[in-house]
């Protein structure tokens, strides 16, 4: 059976660009939790000031908000359309 109409063109649900934003968002995602991470004690005993720094209370959770805000963006952005 042959397609008889080949007026119609097939869309897709994103453009190049929803695509782009939505690999930054998850490359902000992923540094944000790869700063969230680590800051133990070698010794499970002992007290490590190290969770309270500034990369893991300020930075880290700018880049996950960051990034889940890229990732809302993502998906809501649509282009305008040419005509």
């Amino acid at each position: 059976m042959s397609n008889t109409n080949t007026d119609e063109q097939l869309e897709f649900a994103f453009s190049k660009k929803n695509y782009i934003f939505m690999i930054a968002g998850i490359l902000m995602l992923v540094l944000g939790f790869i700063l969230l991470s680590g800051g133990g004690s070698q010794d499970p005993a002992v007290f490590s000031e190290a969770i309270f720094n500034t990369q893991r209370m300020v930075i880290a959770p700018l880049f996950l908000l960051g990034g889940f805000v890229m990732e809302v963006f993502a998906i809501m952005y649509r282009p305008k359309a040419s005509e």
